[in-house]
């Protein structure tokens, strides 16, 4: 099954939630309206009720008084209510429009001395309608007077809210899903195209692609994120590739030696004394050499990943330390002045291979020099800086190959026939 979109699931989501604060508020919308037209209805007749109590225990009337063509008492005759006539033996005197029901209760109100007593019907059918009716007494056995209130209009105003409510409730619902529908597109947009490429990435393995960044907010800051990386993925493919490359090209160098004097070992019998010692030696010099270079390339290729924590550490003891161990394989004098504060925070092990390239090469270029090679650690000149010098007595660095000597494998033409790989 496929699984919903952002996109969907985000419009159902805000259809979902408009759905249920519209239904709750419709619900109660519509509890509190039906309740306050109810009250208000009832209010309404009991008001009726208790004037006409009123007027009949104040005055000694009859049932004539209160007949529809008797003038002035248009009180007992509000909107909606129907008033009927009855006699003292609870015969309809005066018939209401319509003319309402007459029970054994009505008749015994009717012939009831107090004047004033009440008995009261809900729900009375009358047609097709519904009232609520009180017949009151007119006192001393005088008859009572009917008085309807029609209750089914009020509820048909109710179902035709409520149908209204529904209505509205529904094209709030769907208007809220259109619009969080529009929304969510709106929305997800940009992920969709960073989808696509991320997608593209994956298919086609490019990862020089273009990805369209817009906007500043979460989203935007995602598409810079990713453009960075995949800037980042691809120069560290191309350095990767680089590395490759250079290193094969490296490589070919001594194994084509290796592979020609392995050749000369099949006649090696035929060889004079001198010639095989050369070749010996030669043998155990080039595989020194393809031995240094694969190790330089095993250690750049962890120096990528090196997870060594920095921490404090002092640069004068770093320098003794390495030019304790150049003294002791090469024999060379090795100086080493410090001044100033020379601790900091680095990596200890890749400050000191650092510092012993640097030395290592001060000792290879002046193999027959007799003069001490300084070491000199100064501390800040400026806050944050501390100065490493290394001063040989070699040729030097031709001005042309200055920009190149960072490169990896690059070895100026005076130094190609000294060992090393060029990658220090």
């Amino acid at each position: 099954m496929r699984l919903l979109s952002l996109g969907t699931k985000f419009a159902v989501a805000f259809a979902a939630v408009t759905a249920t604060v519209t239904v709750l508020v419709g619900i109660l919308s519509y509890s509190a309206a039906a309740r306050l037209l109810r009250v208000d209805q009832q209010m309404v007749f009991d008001e009726v009720v208790q004037d006409l109590r009123g007027e009949v225990r104040a005055n000694r009337m009859s049932p004539v008084d209160f007949s529809s063509a008797a003038p002035g008492h248009d009180l007992v005759r509000p909107a909606r209510t129907d008033v009927q006539v009855l006699g003292p033996d609870g015969r309809i005197v005066d018939p209401g429009d319509p003319g309402l029901p007459v029970v054994d209760a009505d008749r015994a109100v009717a012939g009831a001395a107090t004047a004033g007593r009440v008995v009261e019907h809900a729900d009375v059918d009358v047609g097709d309608d519904v009232y609520r009716v009180a017949t009151v007494a007119l006192g001393d056995g005088r008859g009572a007077v009917q008085i309807a209130q029609e209750f089914s209009d009020t509820e048909d105003l109710l179902r035709t809210l409520q149908r209204r409510t529904l209505v509205l409730m529904a094209a709030v619902v769907t208007a809220a899903g259109l619009f969080g529908w529009w929304l969510a597109r709106r929305i997800t947009r940009r992920l969709v195209v960073l989808t696509a490429a991320a997608e593209d990435v994956a298919r086609t393995r490019r990862l020089g692609i273009q990805v369209p960044v817009t906007g500043h907010d979460e989203v935007g800051r995602l598409g810079r994120a990713f453009d960075r990386m995949l800037g980042r993925l691809a120069q560290s493919e191309d350095d990767q590739r680089r590395l490759v490359q250079d290193a094969g090209h490296e490589l070919r160098t001594p194994l084509t030696s290796l592979r020609t004097n392995i050749s000369l070992l099949r006649r090696i019998d035929e060889l004079p004394p001198d010639t095989r010692e050369d070749l010996v030696a030669d043998l155990t010099q080039e595989a020194r050499e393809l031995t240094d270079l694969v190790n330089e390339l095993v250690e750049l290729a962890a120096g990528q990943s090196d997870t060594e924590p920095p921490c404090r550490v002092d640069l004068a003891g770093i320098a003794e330390g390495v030019a304790e161990l150049a003294r002791r394989r090469g024999g060379r004098e090795i100086t080493v002045r410090a001044s100033g504060d020379t601790t900091t925070d680095g990596r200890p092990g890749m400050l000191t291979r650092a510092v012993s390239n640097l030395v290592e090469n001060a000792v290879k270029f002046d193999r027959n020099g007799t003069a001490p090679i300084d070491i000199t650690v100064a501390g800040p000149a400026r806050p944050g800086t501390i100065r490493v010098e290394v001063r040989d007595r070699g040729p030097g660095i031709a001005a042309g190959d200055l920009v190149r000597v960072f490169d990896r494998f690059f070895r100026a033409a005076d130094a190609r026939s000294l060992p090393g790989s060029g990658l220090g």
